[in-house]
């Protein structure tokens, strides 16, 4: 088949493909949707996903691939409201580690949040050693000794490792996901927040709590080599994101107000 196949019998030519297609691959002819410009499908699957008859199948986005819905599910408003606004960053977890699986099932969320024109581009690496995690703890810190005439807060988090033996760079966490992307994908970063924040939506679901780990991220960016060095990157990817993850060690009984809206209407 070329782009698009399209089964007659079932084509009603309504049209609905091709107007909900973002890039105008597609348009409609007396014998059904054709691709006028396959060259720029960016593989969405929009058009068949739409298809009220399953019509149209898409090399791209092949409808055997695609899950039917009797119903598109919607929450309640108010259920909705509660579960977005009762996400907390976790940064006290147990010490408990969490099944392979559940942690495949956040990453596998994770690739179906929405990226800019589908460049999706994100790919995982899940750190569940202990030694290897307080080993990443102890070069980040390494780094923050050094930066500390440019962030003087950072002089905080040294004591407490120091001084203190507190993790302020992973909180505990058992389990560290890190997002890479190759370094020429210049939305690399943006489609990482989008696919970390699908991730941590869903850990509450599975009794999982996260948090982004800032600090580390900091340090990832500047590039520090020996921080890479031991990590290994795969020639050609950089770190885009970090998340820790485990199970809370408390429950948060209220939810959290924020900054009054700023809205402009024009």
């Amino acid at each position: 088949m070329g782009l698009i196949e399209v089964n007659q019998e079932r084509c009603t030519r309504c049209g609905i493909c091709t107007e909900v297609c973002p890039t105008r691959v597609l348009a409609m002819s007396k014998n059904g949707p054709e691709a006028i410009a396959p060259e720029v499908c960016i593989a969405c699957g929009h058009c068949v996903a739409v298809c009220p008859h399953e019509a149209l199948d898409n090399k791209k986005a092949p409808l055997n691939k695609q899950i039917a819905l009797a119903e598109f599910p919607v929450l309640p408003a108010q259920e909705a409201q509660l579960f977005l606004r009762s996400r907390r960053s976790i940064r006290k977890y147990k010490e408990r580690s969490v099944p392979h699986e559940q942690l495949l099932q956040l990453v596998e969320i994770a690739r179906f949040a929405p990226t800019a024109s589908n460049g999706q581009g994100v790919s995982y690496i899940i750190i569940e050693n202990k030694e290897f995690i307080e080993k990443l703890i102890e070069v980040v810190i390494e780094w923050m000794e050094s930066q500390i005439s440019v962030h003087w807060s950072f002089l905080l988090h040294v004591k407490a490792y120091r001084e203190d033996k507190k993790d302020t760079i992973f909180r505990g966490a058992p389990h560290i996901i890190l997002a890479t992307a190759n370094k020429d994908f210049f939305r690399g970063r943006e489609n990482t927040v989008f696919a970390l924040t699908y991730l941590e939506l869903y850990a509450t679901t599975l009794g999982l709590g996260s948090c982004w780990a800032g600090l580390f991220e900091m340090c990832a960016f500047s590039g520090y080599k020996p921080l890479l060095d031991l990590l290994n990157i795969p020639e050609g990817k950089e770190i885009t994101g970090t998340v820790m993850v485990g199970y809370p060690q408390y429950k948060y009984q209220r939810l959290v107000d924020r900054n009054p809206l700023d809205v402009i209407w024009l």
